[in-house]
C-alpha cells in the first residue's frame, strides 16, 4: 500500500519549497528506486500548472562512469547540461541508493577530476540560485527512504521512514505552518549574527576555531533547498579562519566515508589534515584546487527534531545542537567569494561541553541557545 506521507512531502516540496508557478518548467532528478516520489511530485507539478521534466539515472552509471571514462570523457562538459541549468525555473533532486558504499573503491583521483571538471556547471547553478526575481533558480533536495540508508542509520526500514518524514515534520497536520514557526525563530538568529564580526566554536573534544563573519549575509533555511532543513549559514571571511576542527561524526562525500577528520586553519587555509580512515582520499580532494582548502560555508543546526547521526549529511548537518563547515565553493548570496569544484559538509557535535562565541560572548552552551526565543530541544 502506498505511504500516503510520500504524497505529503511531494506536495510541500512543490508548492512550498520550490513554490511552482504555471508556465514553470521544473527538473525532477533522481535514482529509479525513488520511483514513488518521483510519480508523486510529477503530479503536483502538473497540477501547480508547470512543466515537469525527469532525469532519472542508474545507480550503476555514475560507478561505470569513474572507473571506465578516459580522461577526455571525465573533462568533458556536457553542452546540454549546461544548457538545462541556464533553462529551467527550478529543480528538485531527490537522494536515494541500492547501495551508499558504490564508489568505495574508486581512485579518488578520478573523483577528484570529475569534481573539477564539473565546475562550470555548478558555478551556473549557484550564480542563478543567488539571482533574484524570475531569473532566480529555485531548488530542493530531499531523501527518499530507502533500505540503503536507512542501513547506513542502523535502523530499519519503517524505522528510518518514520525518522525522515517526522525530521520534515510532515507528521504535522500543516507542515508548511510548521515550517513558518521555525523559520520566525531561526530568523533571529540571523539577525543576531547579521551583526556579528566574529564566531568561535570550542568542544573539550579539541575543537578551537575562529572565524571572521563581518559583512558577510547569514541565511535562514527554513525548508526552501534543503528538505528537511533547519539551519543558519553564511560564508565566512576567505582569510579570516584559524585554530583547529575536529569532526564528531564521520564525512560523508562521493560515496566514500572519512572518520576522525582534524583540519587546522591559518590564514583561511586548512594547513594540516589527518584522518583516521579515508586519509589519502581527504588529501585529494583537499588539493583538488585552490579553493578546495578554504571554507565556504559554516552553519548552526537548528532541527531539534533530528537528534542522531545517519551517515546522510542532508540530516547530520541539521541535527539541532551541531556546527557543520565546509571546504570548498561559498554561496554567493551570503557574499562568500570562495571559488572551487568542492563543496564538502562536515558536522561537529555541541551537546557534550560544546560552545558558541560571538563577538567574545557566549549565546550557546551544550547545543543549546541561551536565548530562549530562538530554536530550542524540545521533550520527546
Amino acid at each position: 500500500m502506498r505511504d500516503p506521507r510520500i504524497d505529503k512531502l511531494a506536495q510541500v516540496l512543490v508548492n512550498y519549497s520550490v513554490a511552482a508557478k504555471k508556465g514553470d518548467l521544473i527538473r525532477i532528478s533522481a535514482p529509479p528506486i525513488a520511483e514513488p516520489l518521483v510519480v508523486a511530485i510529477y503530479r503536483e507539478i502538473l497540477r501547480a500548472g508547470a512543466h515537469p521534466v525527469v532525469r532519472m539515472a542508474p545507480e550503476e552509471c555514475q560507478e561505470i562512469f569513474l572507473k571506465d571514462a578516459s580522461s577526455q570523457q571525465i573533462q568533458y562538459i556536457s553542452p546540454l547540461a549546461m544548457h538545462e541549468v541556464e533553462t529551467i525555473n527550478a529543480t528538485i533532486g531527490i537522494w536515494a541508493d541500492d547501495n551508499t558504499k558504490a564508489l568505495t573503491n574508486v581512485d579518488p583521483k578520478r573523483q577528484a577530476a570529475a569534481s573539477r571538471a564539473r565546475k562550470p556547471i555548478l558555478d551556473l547553478f549557484m550564480k542563478r540560485a543567488a539571482k533574484k526575481g524570475k531569473a532566480k533558480l529555485r531548488w530542493s533536495g530531499t531523501q527518499f527512504p530507502c533500505q540503503a540508508a536507512a542501513q547506513d542509520a542502523e535502523m530499519s526500514l519503517a524505522e528510518y521512514e518514520d525518522f525522515v518524514f517526522a525530521a520534515g515534520k510532515l507528521d504535522a497536520a500543516n507542515p508548511v505552518a510548521e515550517w513558518k514557526k521555525l523559520s520566525t525563530r531561526q530568523q533571529r538568529v540571523t539577525d543576531f549574527l547579521n551583526k556579528a564580526r566574529e564566531i568561535r566554536f570550542i568542544t573539550p573534544q579539541g575543537t578551537d576555531l575562529q572565524l571572521g563573519v563581518k559583512g558577510r549575509h547569514w541565511i535562514n533555511c527554513d525548508g526552501h533547498e534543503n528538505f528537511p532543513d533547519g539551519e543558519v549559514f553564511t560564508g565566512p571571511i576567505e582569510d579570516a579562519t584559524e585554530g583547529v576542527v575536529c569532526y564528531s561524526f564521520p564525512a560523508v562525500h562521493g560515496g566514500r566515508e572519512v572518520h576522525d577528520i582534524r583540519l587546522r586553519f591559518r590564514n583561511g587555509r586548512v594547513v594540516d589534515a589527518s584522518a583516521s580512515k579515508g586519509e589519502d582520499f581527504l588529501i585529494q580532494m583537499l588539493d583538488q584546487d585552490r579553493g578546495s582548502r578554504c571554507l565556504g560555508e559554516i552553519a548552526l543546526g537548528t532541527n531539534y527534531t533530528v537528534r542522531q547521526y545517519t551517515r546522510n549529511t542532508l540530516f547530520d548537518e541539521k541535527i539541532g545542537g551541531t556546527f557543520h563547515a565546509a571546504v570548498g565553493a561559498a554561496y554567493p548570496e551570503t557574499g562568500g567569494r570562495n571559488d572551487s569544484g568542492l563543496h564538502w559538509d562536515m558536522v561537529c557535535d555541541l551537546r557534550k561541553g560544546g560552545r558558541i562565541e560571538v563577538d567574545g560572548k557566549v549565546i550557546s552552551k551544550n547545543g543549546r541557545f541561551l536565548n530562549k526565543a530562538w530554536p530550542q530541544p524540545t521533550r520527546r
